[in-house]
């Protein structure tokens, strides 16, 4: 059985700084976060108020990309209270919503499945802050090529620092780590089979819904199968690897736009006539649109309703103004 399955557990992260809330943070069918896979070491070492996450020489890996969309019918039977569906690199998740949590019902991948059809996992919990802590059991079966039988375990997550993100070349402030330790035994026939630990890190931010960068250890032993392994990954939002002058996207609120929120277009305070082309970008860092300023203006109307990231350049290379509006 490869690591894979476990890896997955954690891997998927969907928890802002400094609090985690439902409102902003609760995934929703038609996300579609930008992620890559990460090459270099991430370091976790740092706990604690204002610590320093540092991790500047990592760069940007091969493309990630997650979708979250509604479960079937015959999903939801499988999956009994699944209200959400994410599918990434091959693998699926099945998750349940409500006012308070985030818990898995499911997961699927090319190497097994773990129904939680007995117990589900607390994934997060609404709201979190630095110190939150939840603790929670989970069970239900799972099947393979290699074995089928029952799984049970406990989750622990812990809000247990925040401070200033390093990553590249990027600097981000005002970030909330999230740590998830779940432990699960595979037991068949009363028998047990494999102990998975999986430990995963979640750095978030007040501006993306999805965290910036995740990081997961996953350890299958058995001594049954003679296997001790561990698989360790990471993968961050695709913002965390623009340009350098995009930077300015997160950093940099000096542009002056209105109305916001706006309905059909933005327009400019001050000397508009020095802007001439504008990109817009989710808050996940994608580039969503580019336009050419007509008089001082910018066209939204066809931008889904959400919250965006307006970029504009000047005619006489400056560099790049930005700031955040609404969509509505």
């Amino acid at each position: 059985m490869k690591q894979t399955l476990f890896f997955l557990l954690a891997a998927s992260g969907i928890l802002s700084a400094q609090t985690i809330t439902k409102a902003f943070n609760d995934p929703t069918a038609g996300d579609s976060p930008n992620y890559f896979t990460v090459n270099g070491t991430i370091d976790n070492s740092a706990t604690g108020s204002g610590a320093t996450f540092n991790n500047p020489s990592v760069t940007q890996g091969a493309a990630s990309p997650t979708t979250y969309s509604t479960p079937t019918s015959s999903e939801i039977s499988t999956y009994p209270g699944s209200t959400l569906k994410m599918v990434g690199s091959g693998n699926t998740i099945f998750f349940k919503q409500s006012a308070s949590l985030l818990e898995i019902t499911g997961l699927v991948t090319p190497d097994a499945t773990l129904n939680f059809s007995t117990d589900n996992g607390t994934y997060i919990a609404y709201p979190t802050v630095l110190g939150t802590t939840t603790n929670d059991t989970a069970s239900g079966t799972f099947t393979s090529s290699i074995a089928n039988g029952n799984f049970t375990g406990t989750i622990n997550i812990l809000a247990d620092a925040s401070g200033t993100l390093i990553i590249g070349a990027k600097t981000y402030t005002n970030v909330l780590r999230v740590k998830s330790v779940q432990t699960f035994y595979l037991i068949i026939n009363g028998i047990p089979l494999a102990t998975l630990t999986n430990t995963a890190y979640f750095y978030y931010n007040g501006s993306q819904k999805y965290p910036l960068l995740s990081y997961t250890s996953a350890n299958l032993n058995s001594q049954v199968l003679n296997i001790n392994q561990t698989t360790t990954g990471a993968q961050a939002l695709s913002e965390t690897f623009l340009a350098a002058h995009d930077n300015t996207i997160i950093k940099k609120e000096g542009l002056k736009i209105y109305p916001n929120p706006a309905q059909d277009f933005i327009e400019f305070k001050g000397h508009s006539d020095n802007y001439s082309t504008a990109k817009i970008y989710s808050l996940d860092g994608k580039l969503v649109k580019t336009s050419d300023i007509n008089s001082g203006k910018v066209q939204v109307s066809d931008l889904p309703a959400a919250s965006y990231f307006i970029e504009v350049s000047g005619k006489d290379n400056k560099k790049p103004e930005a700031s955040k509006f609404i969509k509505k």
